[in-house]
């Protein structure tokens, strides 16, 4: 086996198979040609490097149209950058749109891949766009002719034009003979982003497939590359002068807020692969177009904007409130803990005489009960005022995702009013929605020209904070607060299997999405309770953190105990969800339902629902929102919420070792490989 070097070929006809039979899934494809690179001295070992690619493979398929599919994965098994290339007979099916694929490149960069090397690589994918090029390679008769053909792609100096740098913006300008009159008008010219979780392959294919589109349409395209050899940004000149953007990326774009207020179109990289032409069609409709999408002055903004263009209403509603609940939550969050630490050194009466112990007292006049009184007393006090605010940060960040800037005044009033009249959670939710769209409609206003630099710091906030107050008081305050009080007072109400089945409910959520709109949802919900801290909603709390927690830990434990049903890198987080799964981080468990979603995740709401009815039927409070295990100081019946998790874990993690065991999957490793797969516990 030879060792190689950092100057070793990328490619070399040892790492080369032609008209292959590999097997009938590129599950099988893979490990043949990640072998080829082990048995190469590519890499450590073919496990590891087969597992990396099928962990990039589970976030999204390689199949590109065109026959072609590009397994890529960064590795620390691999030595050094490399591709492994294979002709298949019969083809395998790789999640391509038009079918299988019988040229199969299998990209492997060590984890720490310098750039020359990832630029090297990305040539390739962008080469791999070009009709001619993906001729010659099904033309080859040789390992040597393939050699030849790919390194004339990735070495600048045997093609100099094959392709645009891979860093660097693309673009061009000339008008091609197809062009419709339509097009020829069409504007200056368009700017774009691409990106893709590994930042290898799509990225750069994205970027080239946009850029002849516009060369058949006759359009100028600059596209900034935001992968892993690199970015070199779009020059603010070229942003400013540009009349519409594409955003092909499936991961945020780094500096959104240079494209504020262009006219935008929004997908996945590979749409920009498959479809360049419909893309830039769209991108030139919104560029003519007043009431296109366009970039917001932020990112929430920006997302929320860019979805009227692309997403239906039930799915814009969704994110708006996913917007308010991610920064309701760090008051909840540290409002929670801070009162759940007064309970422990001042005791549960400290919440009815803490605001008169910290106005009356200080460190040098203690209170009755000494300093440990006076400290719970300031620390229940900081957090209630810090869980004062998440009625009105809900709402007002509901209104920000909607208008922006503008839209944060009238918000917070909104659930400020909400908290005034009683109307709570409830009440922010709606009033954070009436307020944001009162602000974006005024916004669209038509005003002198003389006043258009008052609205967004005084004629919106204005006159949609007096609205929205209006409407708050004087129509729907009361009513919202009599829902408020009529769920409160059936929560408090419920008993014997009414409580067992909202707590099924709730460890279904939990678990069903890990941190996603219906585990947020439940959530938010238990953290709304707490600012009213009666019995029912810290048990709601207590079977919420609860449920959250099994899944990391049932992954943990079934990863453990029958380790060879699991991939290397699933066992490696197992290890590590031991811990998140303790500290309340349901989002430990993702790399398994994301890999095998059909049986882990049913497996997993399974354990989530007997842990949340358990805790129900028990009688378990938790008052703090946050921290699992390590907030053992604020759960009421410690015993029976240890029980509880221990017996849903157990139930989540026997149900899927089953699934796994007898339930063959689409990503269910076979017996042969399960007999193959090393297992260190």
């Amino acid at each position: 086996m030879s060792t190689p070097t950092e100057d070793q070929q990328i490619i070399a006809e040892d790492l080369i198979l032609l008209d292959a039979d590999l097997g009938e899934s590129k599950e099988a494809v893979i490990e043949r040609l990640a072998g080829v690179l082990a048995s190469a001295g590519r890499a450590t070992e073919t496990d590891a490097l087969r597992d990396a690619a099928l962990a990039r493979e589970a976030q999204s398929a390689t199949g590109l149209p065109g026959g072609i599919a590009i397994p890529h994965c960064r590795s620390e098994a691999v030595t050094s950058a490399s591709l492994g290339f294979a002709r298949l007979n019969p083809k395998v099916d790789f999640g391509a749109p038009d079918g299988p694929a019988d040229l199969v490149f299998l990209i492997a960069a060590p984890a720490g891949a310098g750039s020359a090397h990832m630029k090297l690589l990305s040539s390739l994918a962008r080469a791999l766009v070009k009709p001619e090029f993906v001729t010659s390679l099904r033309n080859a008769s040789s390992a040597a002719e393939i050699v030849t053909l790919v390194d004339g792609v990735i070495n600048p100096a045997a093609k100099p034009a094959a392709t645009t740098p891979a860093a660097a913006p693309v673009s061009t300008a000339k008008h091609s003979a197809a062009a419709t009159p339509a097009e020829t008008t069409a504007p200056k010219h368009i700017v774009a982003v691409t990106a893709c979780p590994t930042g290898i392959a799509h990225t750069y294919m994205a970027a080239d497939s946009l850029v002849a589109a516009g060369e058949r349409a006759g359009v100028t395209v600059h596209v900034e590359t935001q992968g892993s050899s690199g970015s070199t940004p779009l020059d603010p000149s070229i942003i400013a002068g540009a009349e519409a953007v594409i955003f092909a990326t499936d991961v945020g774009v780094k500096g959104r807020e240079r494209f504020a207020g262009k006219p935008v179109i929004s997908s996945g990289v590979k749409r920009a692969i498959n479809e360049p032409d419909v893309m830039l069609t769209e991108a030139l409709r919104a560029a003519l177009n007043p009431d296109a999408a366009r970039v917001g002055g932020t990112a929430v903004a920006a997302g929320s904007n860019e979805s009227a263009g692309e997403l239906g209403w039930g799915t814009r509603i969704r994110q708006i409130l996913l917007t308010g609940v991610s920064y309701m939550i760090p008051f909840v969050a540290a409002g929670g803990l801070l009162i759940a630490l007064g309970f422990l050194l001042g005791g549960y009466e400290i919440k009815d005489v803490a605001e008169d112990i910290v106005v009356n007292n200080s460190i040098t006049s203690l209170p009755e009960g000494g300093i440990a009184a006076y400290l719970g007393a300031v620390l229940f006090q900081i957090g209630a005022l810090s869980f004062s605010f998440l009625v009105p940060a809900l709402a007002g960040y509901i209104s920000y995702a909607i208008a922006d800037r503008p839209g944060l005044a009238p918000g917070f009033t909104a659930g400020a009013v909400a908290v005034l009249v009683g109307a709570g959670f409830i009440g922010g939710l709606v009033g954070g929605l009436i307020a944001g769209f009162v602000a974006l409609w005024i916004s669209k206003w038509k005003i002198p020209t003389v006043l258009r630099g008052l609205m967004p710091v005084v004629i919106i906030p204005l006159f949609a904070t007096l609205i929205v107050g209006a409407i708050m008081f004087l129509l729907l305050g009361k009513p919202l607060a009599a829902i408020t009080s009529g769920l409160t007072d059936w929560l408090n109400g419920l008993s014997g299997s009414s409580v067992i089945i909202l707590g099924i409910i709730l460890g279904l959520m939990m678990c069903f999405d890990l941190g996603g709109p219906v585990n947020k949802a439940a959530y938010a919900f238990a953290t709304a309770g707490l600012s009213v801290t009666d019995t029912a909603s810290l048990r709601i709390m207590a079977a919420v953190m609860a449920a959250g927690m099994v899944p990391p830990l049932a992954m943990a434990l079934a990863s453990t105990v029958r380790a060879r049903l699991f991939t290397e890198a699933e066992r490696e987080n197992g290890k590590a969800a031991w811990f998140l799964g303790a500290a309340f981080i349901s989002e430990g468990a993702i790399p398994f339902a994301a890999a095998d979603p059909f049986r882990v995740i049913p497996s997993m709401m399974a354990g989530g629902a007997v842990t949340g009815a358990m805790i129900m039927a028990f009688d378990v409070t938790l008052s703090a929102p946050h921290g699992g295990i390590f907030v053992f100081f604020a759960i009421g019946n410690i015993l029976w919420f240890i029980v509880s998790l221990a017996v849903g874990t157990i139930v989540s993690a026997f149900l899927v070792v089953a699934a796994k065991q007898f339930v063959k999957g689409k990503n269910a490793l076979s017996d042969a490989e399960l007999d193959r797969t090393p297992v260190t516990v």
